[in-house]
């Protein structure tokens, strides 16, 4: 077998010029000869760097506009040829071809460019690169063997990794360069998949002919990537295969960025009934607590502090709390952590943590203890499979404040009704439908979710509340759609409910609105349903 060649020449061209002069002169302090075109040529040499421009390297000058400067035989020569191959290398030689042994790349901004508001169709087609993913492209296919082969980086992050082989070895190991080059078809993949989706996305049909072309909000062609963060043990049964991905980048906010601080590993259903605790929690600004299970809600509070929160969320229904998701929005202190250490919980969920907390929550072992850093980043669309295809929507992220709300009965809602019944509607949005949910004083009561019938759901959350010794005398409810009959909203009346928010857009509001007005009841509408499937 031939043995490993070191690295000789580097080709470096990038976007994204994050530590590449760091980078540029870590290789020249090994000796690698430095290749490189336009404005990171220009950072390199203005850095003290020996730099050889592309141009000068091939003996072709940059033409169009700079659209053609790498696609040259001395630089696909020196990037594709096999360096277990005896023929490849004497051809190079032969033609005066350089190895280019690493090559450091990464592409023109181009999502970053038509997510701007005022894009014009020229800015967009002037950054969809061409050389970039052709180099890469040819980089990867001869990523090679045991034997050599070019190792390819197109993120800053790899930079170190690259550095280490090299110290160690003078080269890079195999293992190294495919792992580089599988990053590379994935980055190059989605960056086509962008270019797609952009140009599909255009109503104009002519859209040269205009500076900044109408876009819709649905493009033809959708492609979407996100990377694996870890195989599962099963998903919801045991029969079930399992695994949780991410997306490339994570908004502020998103659970994604939790980091686990202790505990058994996370299954399917852990993740996604912490992903609807988290979601909920971090929608309200005072101290809170939620208590998930089975992706719903069952005890929701808020106060002023985090232990204060959790006792009035626990009160809702101790029994669902039993093996549930608890998420806090503030730091869990020691306080927090020994109120919840009495009872069995699968995840705990805060933006941080006292070492007190930490230190009692140790003990037990099995807990998963993760850290989300709190702000408000929303998904950019939500999926959902289908036999065959794929339901896509925006996320049901629109806030609700008072003046949208519209008072539709007789009796106008006091101070204190209306704080009630705009808390009681932002936990209805996160329960399954059909939602009834009971709420005073800045806590859940009673909550109804995921029954085909309104009645049943209403029935069902007075049941609970009654089962944990709570009144609902007084209280405010919300239902996350309208009421198509006057028999829900007789329902909750009888169970002690004294306002109620609902969408309202039943063919019988009017029935409705009468039966509040009779019942002496206040009723508002918010215009919006927040159906959950």
């Amino acid at each position: 077998m031939t043995p490993s060649m070191n690295i000789q020449t580097a080709l470096l061209s990038v976007s994204d010029k994050s530590g590449i002069v760091e980078f540029a002169q870590a290789l020249a302090k090994r000796g690698v000869r430095l290749l490189s075109t336009g404005g990171t040529a220009k950072l390199l040499a203005q850095a003290g760097l020996k730099v050889t421009e592309v141009a000068t390297h091939t003996g072709s000058p940059e033409i169009l506009d700079g659209r053609v400067k790498t696609l040259h035989p001395k630089i696909h020569g020196g990037l594709l040829a096999r360096r277990d191959s005896a023929e490849h290398m004497q051809t190079i030689e032969e033609h005066g071809i350089d190895r280019i042994d690493l090559l450091v790349v990464n592409l023109y901004p181009f999502r970053e460019t038509v997510a701007k508001q005022a894009c014009s169709f020229e800015d967009a087609v002037e950054n969809i690169d061409i050389g970039g993913p052709a180099m890469l492209r040819a980089a990867a296919k001869n990523h090679g063997t045991e034997a050599g082969g070019v190792a390819v980086v197109i993120d800053p992050a790899d930079y170190p990794r690259v550095l280490a082989e090299m110290d160690a070895t003078g080269t890079t190991s195999y293992g190294l360069r495919l792992a580089l080059a599988t990053k590379v078809y994935a980055h190059t993949s989605a960056y086509d998949g962008a270019i797609a989706a952009y140009l599909s996305s255009l109503v104009d049909a002519e859209p040269a002919q205009a500076a900044t072309p109408a876009r819709s909000t649905w493009p033809n062609t959708l492609t979407l990537q996100v990377h694996q963060q870890q195989v599962l043990r099963y998903g919801e049964n045991a029969q079930q295969l399992a695994a949780f991905y991410v997306d490339p980048t994570v908004p502020a906010g998103l659970l994604a960025n939790f980091t686990q601080l202790q505990g058994k590993e996370l299954s399917y259903n852990n993740i996604a009934d912490a992903d609807a605790a988290w979601d909920c929690v971090r929608s309200f600004d005072a101290p809170a607590c939620v208590i998930v299970k089975h992706a719903n809600p069952c005890g929701v509070a808020t106060a002023e502090s985090a232990v204060a929160a959790y006792r009035k969320a626990f009160q809702t229904d101790p029994t669902s709390a039993f093996g549930g998701i608890i998420a806090f929005n503030r730091k869990v202190d020691l306080a927090a952590a020994e109120a919840i250490s009495t009872q069995f919980v699968e995840v705990l969920l805060a933006p941080a943590y006292d070492k007190a907390a930490l230190a009692l929550l140790a003990a037990k072992k099995n807990v998963r203890v993760l850290q989300v850093p709190m702000g408000d980043g929303q998904n950019d669309i939500d999926v959902k499979r289908v036999g065959g295809g794929w339901l896509v929507q925006t996320p049901d992220s629109q806030i609700l404040n008072e003046s949208d709300l519209r008072v539709v009965s007789r009796k106008q809602p006091t101070a204190q009704q209306m704080t009630d019944l705009l808390f009681a509607w932002k936990v209805a949005k996160f329960v399954k439908s059909n939602a009834i949910v009971f709420c005073a004083n800045s806590m859940t009561l009673g909550v109804g979710a995921g029954q085909m019938s309104r009645i049943d759901s209403a029935r069902i959350a007075s049941i609970k509340a009654e089962n944990a010794g709570l009144t609902l005398k007084g209280s405010a409810v919300a239902s996350d759609a309208f009421f198509p009959f006057r028999d829900g909203l007789d329902v909750v009346v009888a169970a002690g409910a004294t306002s109620v928010i609902q969408p309202g857009g039943s063919m019988r509001d009017d029935e409705v609105i009468a039966a509040a007005d009779e019942q002496d009841i206040v009723m508002v509408l918010t215009g919006m349903r927040h159906f959950r499937h």
